[in-house]
């Protein structure tokens, strides 16, 4: 019997899975015709707590592409894409300690924080750079608006709660 519990554990995971799918999807498929603009694919992704990188969602979306690109997805591939990237927790977000870790790694002089500016260049010249529209909505959720500079400790803080 306990093969049997299992499995009803595994469908009901899948069948949850299938409905957060859906329901992201859904949310985009402005014509409700089962598909999605290619450009918002990545969106929906992280919607359903998943981070891949640039070169990760490009790969993510060359498997799902029609041969032809359309410039759609359809729901079918999305699905059964996103159903393995969830089952096996692929692009899952870095941990709380080490983002704060990496923050404190950036900050050689041990202030607890980092000016606008340092930040800038780290986020627009170093890895995986971020672009204009990027960086200011990173800047306008971490800078500490009385004190004009990144106190990532907060920041950090403050990521997580939205996560939950």
């Amino acid at each position: 019997m306990a093969g049997t519990e299992e499995k009803d554990n595994a469908d009901s995971l899948v069948a949850d899975i299938h409905k957060k799918i859906t329901e992201a999807f859904d949310l985009f498929d402005h014509e409700s015709n089962k598909t999605v603009d290619v450009r918002e694919v990545g969106t929906i992704i992280r919607s359903l707590g998943c981070v891949p990188s640039e070169a990760e969602l490009h790969d993510m979306l060359h498997e799902i592409e029609e041969e032809e690109p359309t410039g759609y997805i359809r729901f079918e591939k999305f699905s059964i894409m996103m159903t393995k990237v969830l089952i096996e927790r692929r692009y899952k977000p870095t941990p709380d300690d080490q983002i704060l870790r990496a923050f404190q790694v950036l900050d050689t002089e041990g202030k607890g924080y980092l000016t606008v500016e340092e930040l800038t260049k780290y986020m627009t010249e170093e890895g995986e750079a971020f672009n204009q529209e990027e960086l200011e909505e990173m800047l306008s959720a971490a800078v500490n608006p009385d004190k004009g500079n990144i106190q990532y400790k907060d920041y950090v803080s403050e990521m997580s709660q939205e996560d939950t």
